[in-house]
């Protein structure tokens, strides 16, 4: 008998430590939580073999002490030293908050097919070509204006 109980409390820690792994600090579903479960089944199951009373008192206790880690652990706070604390303050400003104007004339820093890079007062933007491809190097125009991007045409087509 035991002999039993030794077994029981091992199986049954072993579970409670895995599935505590598995939760805190293995993410997704790995070995971990798959090998906790199948020691919590067969802790129990042996449990209640051996006699239902044990069984019960094999169940309840491990609910109270699995909770009762998990809540120390989650009130301790002891993993926000792994957590991720960054913050990211940087913005996005659109083509009419850097100073872009319809006409305003630039060169291209990538190959447009139809969206790449282009530099207008030393400002690189992204651009969309208004007709095909523009080769890099090109000098283009901004035709239009529109959310974070600014549509172009190549100036030898304008003045053509």
């Amino acid at each position: 008998m035991a002999t039993d109980i030794i077994i029981i409390i091992f199986l049954m820690v072993a579970a409670i430590f895995l599935i505590l792994a598995e939760i805190f600090l293995l993410p997704g579903i790995t070995i971990a939580g798959i090998g906790g479960a199948l020691f919590a089944v067969g802790g129990i199951i042996f449990a209640y073999s051996v006699n239902p009373m044990t069984g019960n008192i094999t169940v309840m206790s491990s609910v109270l002490v699995f909770g009762g880690i998990f809540i120390w652990l989650l009130r301790r706070d002891s993993f926000s030293r792994v957590s991720l604390k960054a913050n990211i303050d940087s913005t996005v400003s659109s083509p009419k908050d850097e100073n872009l104007h319809v006409g305003d004339s630039g060169v291209t820093l990538s190959r447009l097919a139809p969206v790449g890079r282009a530099r207008f007062n030393h400002i690189t933007v992204e651009a969309r070509s208004v007709n095909g491809f523009i080769d890099e190097n090109t000098p283009v125009v901004i035709t239009g204006i529109d959310g974070f991007s600014v549509t172009v045409e190549n100036i030898n087509n304008i003045n053509t």
